[in-house]
């Protein structure tokens, strides 16, 4: 057997080698087809279409407090209802929970719910929502005082 032969005759080292990368290109591009029809990736949860007015003034009668300066009520006029337990209401330092009920008097926000606030003149008043199982958050409405 000559050694020269030997190193010279590579004619089964190529239609290997290309079966191995076609094997592997099916099997990523059926991995990423997959993930795609599956909905892998889109684990996020969208936040509600909610829209909410703002009004400054009325008769005292506010039930949480986030200053003393003047009485604001926030109104659901529109859009999903939403569940009371993800609503939260911030002036940025304090936040108020509609979970226990007492902020819109209801476990779920429909369109025509109120709550009445005190807050600081100058305080930038939010509604958020935090998404049911956690991690994510958005604001659905602002007012500044």
């Amino acid at each position: 057997m000559d050694i020269k032969e030997l190193l010279q005759d590579d004619d089964a080292v190529s239609p290997v080698i290309g079966v191995i990368l076609m094997v592997a290109i099916t099997v990523i591009l059926a991995a990423v087809i997959a993930s795609f029809v599956l909905g892998l990736g889109d684990t996020t949860q969208q936040a509600p279409n909610a829209q909410f007015s703002w009004s400054q003034g009325g008769d005292g009668s506010a039930i949480h407090s986030f200053g003393d300066d003047t009485n604001v009520t926030v109104r659901h006029t529109g859009g999903d209802t939403l569940d009371a337990a993800n609503i939260n209401i911030t002036d940025g330092s304090t936040t108020k929970s509609a979970s226990s009920g007492d902020l819109f008097n209801s476990s779920e926000i429909r369109a025509g719910d109120t709550a009445k606030i005190s807050a600081s003149s100058g305080s930038t008043i939010r509604v958020i929502w935090n998404a049911p199982e956690g991690g994510s958050s958005s604001t659905l409405a602002e007012y500044e005082v």
